[in-house]
């Protein structure tokens, strides 16, 4: 299996979140991806190759053009002001305010096209976003091009990140430009399953009036758990959508077998779909010594999910989302892929 990484990612470094009352060091690090792409190496998965340089076209397809053409002007609007510190919203457009015009000002515009305080900008942050990205379409042709499987090592993640919103990390969606990438390849059905601890609220909204991409999340209840307003059992899609949308939420404290007879579900969805293709948001904030997480999957599991998803015997590209269990995280992500490897 091949796996595409950047180095660019670590741009994106030293930015802040809020979490809990307090302005604090992002849980998403760096040292992550650094992390897996040594742990790629050791085990001799495969071939690792830079992406190609991508237009964004293809996530103007899935995104809102306007949100797009924000992204890279975040950090020189930030720093007009005077500013150094990392970029985030501090106000949002809810229930009551106007939310159909971008305001003129960078803090309005950060509220505008944000869903919450955890995709801060650096430096460094758009370039390692369209570095991501472009991991995640390379790998993706891959796939189109007749690979059994690849790796886009993505760094920062994708699957929060909506049509017109960052969010939990994420900028671009990464797996959905990659789904509609694949389309645009020639596959007729495309199907993303999603293994993260958190929904994908992102890659739900994009894919949720459509039939041609089905959205298949296993993930914690969000009656307690980020992203709290999206991810129940009944949201199905919409107009040609419905049905194409499946969301498995779980308990707190969720153990593998509970997990996995949920995977089972999933599998059995993906299996009647019949997709051409199939792409997993690979998450493994699932791991029992995830900081922010509530599951309780352990390192010897990993490779039994990839197992199981090579069962459903479609090409399949695995695009990096969670995990902050950091220095487990190559064992638990790689466990994922070898597994899938190993059949």
């Amino acid at each position: 299996m091949q796996t595409i990484y950047s180095p660019r990612h670590a741009g994106h470094s030293g930015n802040l979140e809020l979490m809990s009352g307090e302005i604090l060091p992002a849980f998403e690090l760096p040292r992550r991806a650094e992390i897996i792409r040594a742990r790629v190496e050791e085990v001799g998965l495969g071939e690792i190759l830079p992406p190609a340089e991508q237009t964004l076209d293809t996530a103007r397809r899935v995104h809102a053009p306007d949100y797009v053409d924000f992204l890279p002007c975040v950090w020189p609007l930030w720093t007009a002001e005077g500013r150094a510190g990392s970029a985030m919203p501090f106000v949002w457009p809810t229930s009551g305010l106007r939310a159909d015009i971008p305001p003129a000002h960078i803090d309005g515009l950060l509220g505008f096209y944000s869903m919450d305080a955890g995709a801060s900008f650096v430096a460094g942050t758009w370039d390692a976003i369209k570095s991501s990205h472009d991991v995640a379409l390379t790998a993706a042709d891959l796939i189109a091009a007749g690979a059994p499987a690849a790796f886009a090592l993505c760094r920062p993640p994708g699957h929060h990140a909506g049509r017109r919103a960052m969010g939990g990390y994420c900028f671009l969606n990464n797996a959905a430009v990659a789904a509609e990438r694949l389309r645009e390849a020639g596959a007729s059905r495309v199907a993303i399953l999603d293994v993260d601890y958190h929904h994908g609220n992102g890659t739900q909204e994009i894919f949720f009036a459509r039939a041609d991409v089905l959205v298949v999340n296993v993930h914690a209840d969000p009656m307690v758990e980020y992203p709290y307003f999206l991810g129940h059992a009944d949201e199905r899609g919409i107009g040609a959508g419905e049905g194409f949308n499946l969301n498995l939420p779980l308990p707190h404290g969720a153990d593998f077998s509970t997990w996995m007879a949920a995977l089972e579900i999933a599998c059995a969805a993906i299996d009647g779909f019949g997709p051409d293709a199939l792409v997993v948001s690979l998450g493994v904030d699932t791991y029992l010594g995830d900081p922010i997480s509530a599951f309780r999957l352990d390192t010897p599991d990993y490779p039994r999910i990839g197992a199981r998803i090579t069962a459903l015997a479609r090409p399949t590209l695995f695009v990096m989302e969670g995990g902050y269990a950091v220095e487990a995280i190559g064992a638990n992500a790689v466990g994922v892929l070898t597994g899938f490897e190993a059949g």
